[in-house]
This record gives C-alpha cells, structure tokens and sequence, in this order.
C-alpha cells in the first residue's frame, strides 16, 4: 500500500512538473565534470578480515539481462568476499551516467522480483560509518531454499536515497537544474536463513570497505548527501 501511494505522489510531481521540464531540459551530465570512475581500481581484493574469492559456486544475481545492463549501466562490479570465520558477502555495483528516467538505476527489490524472488522485510536504516551515519535498505528476497538479506542503497549524483519516492525527487531536482545526475546502486547480500545475522556481518563488511577506500574515491561510493533525516 506505501508503495502504492509513493508511486501515485511521485506520479504527480512529475506530471505537474512537465512544462518545466519542456523549458529547463536537462543537458549538462554531472558524469562529464567528475573524475572518470573505475570500480575495479577502488573497491580492494583485500580490506579489513576480508578476502576476495577468485571464484565461487555462489550465483551473485544480475540485475537485469546483458542487454538491458548495458543499456542502464556504463560500469558493473560484482565479487564474492569472505571472512575468516567463513563468511560469505555478496558484492554487487552498478553505475550509470546518465539517470534520465528510462535509464534510472534499478532498485533490488525491481530485479529480485522479475527473476522470481519473494520480497519481504523492507526496512530503512542507517549504517554508522567512521565520519557519519549513512541510509540504507534492509530488504530480504527469497526463493525455494534460498534466502538472501540485502543491504543496499542508490546514490544520485550526490544523494543518497531510499525508496522510488526519494530516488525520484533526487532525479528531478537535479533535472530542474538542468543537469542530469549520474547514479550508483551499492549492493551488499548474503545466503542466511538468519537475517539478523545477515545484517551484522553486513554492516561490518560495509564499515570495513569504507575504511579501506581512498579518502578522495568515498564520495563515489557513499554520496555525500542525504535526501531526508536519518
């Protein structure tokens, strides 16, 4: 039903903002006045009690088809980690450069479905980081046997954001400056009948990574900005 009503709100700021959108057409791409990105060189094989693992058994999930990733998605990373308890976490980021509305990163909870997933447990949270809490998703996705908690959050431009509702207002005030933002989806899962301890596990890993990227490559990853109170 929340849903229901963000869609419906979200719907309506964007029809009344039309003959705004005629006149102020968004032209200047905030990804052409950034430094290039490369995940590959920022996110690390090794940080904190973590390890990278060549190669697993564990199928990470796509978020959409070859075809559509390419169309959305200018850069994708996407690696399994573990700890030396055995642990196991999912890392999975997309970028695009362009977060025009048909090309908008999509939101795990869009993807997860399409391939069949249940969703359950959708929850706001904040992660607290060394310099400052942070908003994220709790979301839990299940299907047969599997069941996955996922930890996520959407950057727009500088904003990070929760929700259709949010990802939709960030887009827009942007698109009323005549710029049109970039967009990163940070997504972080693991294979855990106890989300709980899913979620532990997954706001250290978080934590860890954080400490670990370079100082002047964080912005790209953890945003800058929020677009409401924690």
């Amino acid at each position: 039903m929340r849903q229901t009503i963000e869609n419906y709100v979200l719907l309506s700021l964007m029809l009344c903002s039309a003959a705004t959108a005629v006149a102020i057409r968004p032209s200047s791409k905030l990804a052409d006045q950034r430094p290039h990105l490369e995940l590959n060189q920022i996110i690390p094989n090794k940080f904190g009690d973590w390890q990278e693992l060549p190669s697993t058994n564990v199928g990470i999930v796509n978020p959409q088809e070859t075809e559509l990733l390419n169309e959305i998605y200018s850069q994708t990373l996407s690696k399994t980690y573990i700890n030396a308890k055995g642990y196991r976490i999912m890392l999975s980021i997309a970028y695009g450069g362009d977060q025009s509305r048909d090309l908008q990163v999509h939101r795990p909870e869009v993807c997860y479905s399409a391939q069949g997933f249940q969703i359950s447990d959708q929850q706001k949270v904040a992660i607290n980081l060394a310099e400052r809490p942070i908003p994220a998703m709790h979301i839990n996705a299940k299907l047969g046997a599997r069941n996955e908690p996922i930890t996520y959050w959407v950057r727009i431009g500088d904003k990070l954001v929760r929700g259709n509702l949010e990802q939709g207002f960030a887009r827009l005030g942007y698109g009323l400056q005549g710029k049109i933002a970039d967009g990163l989806l940070f997504r972080v899962s693991s294979i855990d009948a106890d989300a709980k301890t899913a979620y532990t596990n997954q706001d250290q890993f978080i934590r860890d990574l954080h400490s670990a990227v370079a100082p002047d490559k964080k912005a790209a990853i953890f945003g800058t900005l929020t677009t409401s109170s924690l």
